[in-house]
């Protein structure tokens, strides 16, 4: 199908551009693809659901990248009654995963949770990559709550590790897992900074940086944000200054409000050396962050 071909360029252009460039381009053909399905007889219709689920949930993830929490949440939700309609289990299970990572952004760990686990009710009949999508939200889903159960975050990782060399479907959607090098290791640092455990998260952090293509420019920006999150902690005040200094860049070009928001929640690591020069040139740069 024409819509699904496309997939792949605007995943591209994602990662190397951010949301701000891509947004228009994306409405208008999911406007395009809700239309066609009202109007089409079944399987036709099927189909063209298939390739809404795909189009609305990556709307949800341009618009939550741009901080318009709001209309990502419309178009997940969106997303996700297209994949009932669909009657498809990979579809219905995918759109699940992202109102998950919708209500990642908005804080709501128990939320995370009931959604991944909603997906994961039906695992028997998932594709590897979709159980994969739904046990790292999981995971992060628990690395919010209040009990902070590493070792349950650690196994459900596990479990995800174990599925993501099997992860071989046709499905254009959700191929962050192949697309991302060490893309368990990028959630468990991820995780280990909610969890307090900062000199492991720069550990592994230090192991990852630097192995994902230059193409993907803007989730660059989010992890080196991330490592600088975990440094603010150990402290490295001096890594985090030289870290933030160049994401700032990608901040700017990108229209990432996520990234911005990263970069923003730095300086609330950073209360030991707040009054220290390294402090007071964070806190410059991030006050200059647009």
């Amino acid at each position: 199908m024409y819509f699904l071909e496309q997939l792949p360029g605007h995943y591209r252009a994602d990662m190397w551009l951010g949301p701000r460039h891509l947004i228009p381009t994306v409405t208008t053909q999911a406007q395009l693809i809700k239309e066609l399905a009202s109007a089409a007889d079944a399987p036709v219709r099927r189909g063209l659901l298939g390739a809404g689920v795909a189009y609305a949930t990556l709307l949800g993830w341009l618009y939550q990248d741009a901080g318009d929490i709001a209309r990502s949440g419309a178009w997940r939700t969106l997303g996700l009654d297209m994949a009932h309609r669909s009657q498809d289990p990979q579809l219905i299970g995918y759109a699940l995963t992202n109102k998950a990572m919708h209500a990642l952004d908005l804080g709501d760990g128990s939320t995370v949770v009931d959604y991944a686990e909603a997906a994961l009710a039906d695992e028997h009949l998932l594709c590897p990559k979709v159980r994969v999508l739904a046990l790292v939200h999981c995971a992060h889903g628990h690395s919010m709550l209040p009990s902070r159960d590493k070792g349950l975050v650690d196994r459900l990782l596990d479990r995800a590790a174990g599925l993501v060399d099997q992860v071989d479907d046709e499905h254009p959607w959700g191929n962050a897992c192949r697309r991302t090098p060490g893309y368990i290791d990028v959630q468990r640092a991820t995780a280990y900074v909610r969890l307090g455990a900062h000199h492991k998260a720069v550990e592994m952090w230090d192991r990852i940086l630097g192995t994902a293509p230059e193409t993907a420019r803007r989730d660059n920006g989010v992890f080196l944000a991330r490592q600088a999150c975990a440094l603010a902690m150990v402290p490295e005040p001096e890594r985090v200054v030289q870290i933030v200094l160049a994401t700032a860049v990608i901040a700017r070009d990108t229209g990432s409000a996520r990234l911005r928001n990263d970069l923003r929640a730095i300086p609330r690591r950073a209360t030991t050396w707040r009054d220290t020069p390294a402090g007071r040139d964070l806190t410059e740069i991030i006050a200059n962050i647009a």
